[in-house]
């Protein structure tokens, strides 16, 4: 049997490391998309912590390009001409969408139509499989919990506006061009090394930081805000399976369990050494050390989002179901690895 060989947008992210690593342990030939803007210092695989991929270091090939470049994607697509393209790339942050809307169009929501475009158009509908990463953010301020792939879409951010967008572009180019697309609605996922500007990251590093006496205080935005919290190492095999069904479908990633920011800062504290004890409400609560009284954690109103979204929480029936997925990673083991690694890392002991 042949190699197969994957295409990866968005592989310096952390989607893309921890997918990358799983397709070269699995024997592919893996080609990723980089930012021109990007360096080779930007992959983090070869520091992954738990790699699988060790010795597989000769199949990853990285190539320049961006997604809002069409006839890159199309000149690329032709050279590699893909078993399987996984669309990662996008601007990821859901409050930066805000202040960047018309960008974060082009990326999550044309982005998409020019790689799904390039690939009717080079005639390869019959040969390459695509995932489109899409998110729970499309539910937004969801009418039912837990929301699931019939759950109505509503989302509250251009962030999620323009993941609709490529929701629906996906489906489309399924149902009018024949193309073999999947969507995956992964619900949040985290690890050791998902970027500092997500809350997750956040709250970990500064837990870490607080710890070891590098920081005082960490701000926080809306404490209510839940979510439902996997890790990213489990959701990329999700992803994986569901280009190796017979036939394309979308399909709910996530664990069944939501916690709040501050279930996650409670949690992350006191694995670092410092539980916490809460007082107040609103936008005048604190997160107060217990051993101490001294205040390590505020609310800061100017982090609260316009748009609110206040409960995710996912239904992954279906793909275990049909794909045979479910997340093995808990919410206390995902917090307690970001909070070791980040520990580890200030201490000068990380790789």
């Amino acid at each position: 049997m042949a190699q197969r060989r994957a295409l990866v947008t968005g592989v310096t992210g952390q989607d893309g490391t921890y997918l990358t690593d799983l397709l070269l342990a699995k024997g592919y030939e893996v080609h990723g998309l980089r930012r021109y803007a990007a360096s080779a210092g930007d992959l983090p695989l070869f520091r992954l912590p738990g790699r699988r991929s060790v010795g597989r270091e000769g199949a990853l090939h990285l190539h320049y390009g961006d997604v809002g470049d069409a006839a890159r994607l199309i000149r690329l697509i032709e050279a590699v001409r893909p078993d399987e393209i996984y669309n990662l790339a996008a601007q990821s942050h859901v409050q930066v969408s805000f202040d960047t809307p018309v960008h974060t169009g082009d990326v999550n929501a044309l982005g998409v139509v020019r790689l799904l475009e390039a690939v009717r158009t080079l005639g390869l509908a019959g040969r390459t499989r695509i995932y489109q990463a899409s998110t729970s953010e499309l539910f937004g301020a969801a009418a039912e919990w837990p929301q699931r792939e019939s759950t109505p879409f509503r989302p509250r951010s251009p962030y999620g506006a323009a993941k609709l967008y490529g929701y629906w572009i996906a489906v489309t180019y399924r149902e009018a061009h024949g193309l073999h697309v999947s969507n995956g609605i992964l619900f949040n996922h985290e690890s050791p090394i998902r970027s500092e500007a997500f809350v997750s990251r956040k709250i970990t590093r500064a837990a870490a930081a607080i710890a070891v006496g590098r920081r005082q205080v960490l701000r926080l935005g809306n404490l209510e805000a839940r979510r439902d919290w996997g890790h990213a190492r489990d959701y990329v095999e999700g992803m994986w399976r569901m280009l190796q069904q017979e036939g394309p479908g979308d399909y709910v990633l996530a664990t069944g369990e939501d916690h709040s920011v501050r279930d996650f800062a409670d949690l992350a504290f006191r694995l670092a050494g410092r539980p916490l004890v809460w007082r107040g409400g609103g936008a005048a609560e604190e997160g107060r050390c217990a051993a101490t009284g001294e205040v390590l954690v505020a609310v800061d109103p100017r982090l609260y989002r316009p748009a609110e979204v206040n409960r995710l929480l996912g239904d992954a029936s279906m793909a275990g179901e049909r794909l045979g997925w479910r997340h093995r990673i808990g919410f206390p083991d995902l917090v307690r690895e970001m909070v070791e690694h980040d520990m580890a890392a200030l201490r000068g002991s990380a790789v």
